[in-house]
């Protein structure tokens, strides 16, 4: 499904990927910033929502690629959890396509304010999940059938919709498998990842996906994910953070109130 992008809401778009790339580096769930700047432009949520999805395939694989050594033994559990998450993908991406689109327009605007809430309280997380691998040594256990449960129900989650999703993903991985901070959120980037992609590849299949937002999201948010690992450190995520919440609640409102 293709629709006219002029230059300037291109432009748009494709800084709202640079944006969004840099946000995932500092802070996570860029795709606040790039799924309500396509609502506001006028872009029908489905196509909107299956378009980022594609568009961020990108940065999910390189994320996933960037903590491989953070991972190594562990790739025979993080391997079975990934097969869940990628039939909780292809459910969830399923799912989008066959409900009708008017059930996605009535709950885009509370998946919105879930989405946004669980980016202001990620910090909190990731404190807990830190807290836990501070005592004693970090301890990283056999994958049990409720942290299956937990990847599978995110994996839907994620294929369906998937913002902040790593944020689930995070509390599950480090209170039920590692404390160790840095193999949770290196496990958290290939699952959300897995489960990005083959949604992707159910929305190309599809037809539904607009490639010119897909390439402008995507060229954006892969140089925005460039600029946020040089200077990311520089950037205040409490700052970026409150952004990301203040776009999340304000789309959320806009559309329950029109």
């Amino acid at each position: 499904m293709e629709i006219e992008i002029g230059l300037l809401n291109g432009t748009i778009i494709f800084v709202a990927g640079i944006v969004a790339g840099i946000i995932n580096v500092v802070a996570g769930a860029g795709t606040l910033i790039t799924f309500p700047t396509l609502l506001a432009l006028g872009i029908p949520p489905i196509t909107a929502n299956v378009s980022n999805t594609v568009g961020l395939v990108p940065a999910s694989v390189t994320g996933a690629y960037g903590y491989r050594r953070e991972l190594q033994g562990q790739w025979r559990a993080v391997g079975l959890m990934a097969v869940f998450s990628a039939i909780g993908g292809i459910v969830g991406g399923i799912l989008l396509l066959v409900l009708p689109a008017s059930a996605f327009s009535v709950v885009v605007p509370y998946l919105l304010l879930l989405a946004g809430v669980l980016s202001a309280i990620q910090p909190r997380i990731a404190r807990f999940v830190r807290r836990k691998s501070d005592v004693a040594h970090a301890d990283t256990r056999p994958v049990a059938i409720g942290l299956i449960l937990g990847v599978l129900a995110t994996g839907v989650y994620g294929g369906y919709f998937g913002a902040a999703q790593g944020v689930v993903l995070l509390a599950l991985l480090g209170i039920l498998w590692s404390t160790d901070m840095h193999r949770a959120n290196g496990a958290k980037n290939v699952l959300a990842g897995v489960a990005n992609v083959v949604s992707a590849v159910i929305f190309i299949s599809s037809g539904t996906v607009d490639w010119m937002i897909a390439v402008l999201i995507g060229v954006g948010s892969a140089l925005g994910g460039w600029l946020g690992a040089r200077i990311g450190r520089r950037l205040p995520a409490p700052v970026l953070r409150t952004i990301l919440v203040i776009v999340a609640l304000t789309a959320a409102v806009v559309l329950l109130v029109t």
